[in-house]
């Protein structure tokens, strides 16, 4: 595959991203807004027994496996762990077989792996918003995130 930042897409995909979870553990939803120009798509879904990390690693994930070509990609997240986990702490994590700094396993290595695969095909630029303060890209995310709980707890809300 070619090197996406050598080879960009016409228009940046606007990524943004969130995971809820109604007990942590405990059922978990991830959502996703693409916007590129005029086109807009949303992505959902849930676990039935799961962590909100596990949730906001998995709307990364998804947002950027969706995309069917390399692009130039601006994730937007509301969770630092995921910020400072693809930006700050992966290389450490590569280069020590993905043990910490304490050399205790990664948490959640599984999705750190896929998420650093998923990442290699494009050109992402990561981007910190603060949840729930009026962010209509992060409010969208969240409302579908709660989507995705919804779809494995019944609807129940807490």
């Amino acid at each position: 595959m070619s090197n996406p930042a050598e080879n960009p897409s016409p228009a940046t995909v606007h990524a943004y991203t969130d995971g809820a979870c109604r007990g942590n553990p405990g059922p978990g939803g991830w959502g996703v807004l693409l916007r590129s120009g005029d086109t807009q798509k949303e992505l959902f879904g849930g676990e039935g027994q799961t962590t909100n990390n596990r949730m906001e690693l998995t709307a990364a994930i998804v947002a950027l496996e969706s995309l069917r070509r390399p692009c130039r990609v601006q994730l937007f997240t509301d969770s630092q762990y995921v910020l400072k986990g693809i930006t700050e702490w992966l290389p450490g994590w590569k280069a020590r077989g993905w043990k910490t700094a304490e050399r205790k396993p990664v948490k959640n290595v599984d999705l750190w792996q896929r998420l650093d695969q998923a990442r290699a095909a494009h050109a992402v630029e990561w981007v910190w918003v603060r949840g729930h303060n009026g962010d209509a890209g992060n409010e969208a995310a969240d409302a579908l995130a709660n989507r995705g709980v919804d779809s494995v707890a019944g609807g129940a809300r807490r």
